[in-house]
């Protein structure tokens, strides 16, 4: 290295993202992903035993990718080349070939090879890697925001383990935070920084999970905000909301808010208001409520008070939850938003929800007996035992009906269902035999 790369490195040392200065170094830094890395867990596992397989590792922005394979070459005392799939080719990797080849016949010595944003490179440039993953001279890390299982070639895929990392906790990313405020050479400390809790909440909350964003909102903070006549900087709520430009809610994912606005959200769609749905909907993504619950509440409103007045509700609201969990957020609150609204506009009728409260309270009260025609006759001398005997087949009968006992003797003057005039029920009561008998 000679004194122009010193002056850089030196440079870049003090100019470099916060996110960058505050990257972890060694495994014990790392905060959050504990299904990979806690004690026991693979990585970990692969980590101390100095032997580490080729992987991929597939998450959201910020979540640690770039880290987790830097902190790997560091704990086991490997070469590590790095290489981004937007800026580089075949030329960089045979590059990085010939290196590793020398390493390993002069000193013995393994490369890491780190690839990120894998899925970029296209068929040739994935099969240029093969023969030097599969050799053993490379270890690949690949890091990757899109599904490797839609991305990456099979051939490479099958030499290589594949990791999901998760978003990272609210509290990891305040714990992160609170780090670099104390941290006097890489972070914040030289600051005599003063930050409120609301503030750090209100970024962490916001970042959803991508420490990189609530790291860069916080440098931004500490570095526009006045300083005070007794040498803090203190950043409050409006400065945090100020510099990850995003205002705060009143909304308390665990607290009183998080019940009073799903409450809301629920009533107005019973109430058949669309746009009240859709402005609770609205408020619970924008405060980071977790979209699988939402999707969940209204599932069950679509059974609770929509019912058989649209059966259809039933199959959006389920195809809203899984088009959630294929494509995430933020195309995801789309089709939220579409069963928010087909639900609220749709007939109403709790008449199923009702029904199953009446048996269910029934089979508490009473003790029951098929009736024997309607047992099972498929064994044999089971019409010794009077088991199906004078059962009517309906499908033998004008329209597929015939009047016969189905209830119990104990219930047979119960009625559970009762449609109502709404939607699709209005047919159940004009076409099903029981309910028009004329």
């Amino acid at each position: 290295m000679d004194l122009f790369d010193l002056t850089k490195e030196k440079t870049l040392s003090n100019t470099a993202p916060l996110a960058d200065r505050m990257r972890p170094r060694t495994l014990e830094d790392i905060l959050g992903q504990s299904d990979i890395l806690g004690p026991e867990k693979f990585l970990h596992r692969c980590i101390k035993a100095n032997r580490i397989p080729s992987i991929i590792l597939f998450g959201p922005p910020g979540t640690g990718k770039t880290t987790i394979a830097k902190v790997i070459a560091n704990e086991v005392k490997t070469e590590f080349f790095q290489l981004n799939a937007v800026t580089s080719g075949v030329k960089e990797i045979r590059e990085v070939v010939e290196k590793a080849n020398q390493l390993l016949g002069m000193y013995g010595k393994n490369s890491i090879l780190f690839i990120d944003e894998i899925h970029r490179f296209s068929k040739n440039q994935q099969d240029a890697l093969l023969p030097h993953v599969e050799k053993g001279l490379l270890t690949l890390i690949g890091a990757t925001t899109e599904n490797p299982y839609f991305e990456v070639n099979k051939a490479l895929l099958s030499r290589t383990t594949v990791l999901k990392l998760e978003l990272l906790a609210k509290e990891d990313i305040i714990s992160i935070m609170k780090k670099t405020i104390q941290d006097k050479g890489k972070g914040l400390g030289k600051f005599n920084l003063e930050i409120s809790q609301q503030a750090l909440n209100h970024i962490a909350q916001v970042a959803g999970g991508d420490a990189r964003r609530a790291l860069n909102a916080l440098e931004i903070a500490a570095l526009s905000t006045p300083m005070m006549d007794d040498g803090k900087i203190v950043i409050d709520l409006h400065t945090a909301e100020e510099s990850i430009q995003k205002r705060t809610v009143q909304y308390d994912k665990n607290g009183d808010q998080h019940y009073d606005v799903i409450s809301a959200f629920i009533k107005s769609i019973r109430g058949s208001d669309p746009d009240a749905a859709l402005h609770y909907l609205a408020k619970m993504l924008y405060a980071g409520e977790d979209p699988e619950f939402i999707a969940r509440r209204l599932i069950i409103s679509a059974s609770e008070d929509i019912g058989n007045a649209d059966p259809n509700a039933l199959t959006i609201a389920v195809a809203a939850h899984e088009t959630y969990k294929i494509i995430g957020m933020p195309e995801g609150k789309i089709a939220l938003a579409q069963a928010a609204a087909y639900l609220a506009t749709a007939p109403k009728s709790n008449a199923s929800y009702i029904a199953i409260d009446k048996a269910l309270l029934d089979i508490e009260n009473y003790m029951t007996t098929v009736p024997n025609h309607l047992k099972d006759s498929h064994y044999k001398n089971a019409k010794d035992l009077g088991h199906g005997v004078n059962y009517l087949y309906p499908h033998d009968y004008d329209n597929n009906y015939v009047e016969q006992q189905y209830m119990p003797d104990q219930l047979l003057d119960k009625i559970y269902y009762q449609p109502t005039e709404n939607g699709y029920e209005k047919k159940i009561k004009k076409y099903c035999p029981k309910y028009n008998k004329e």
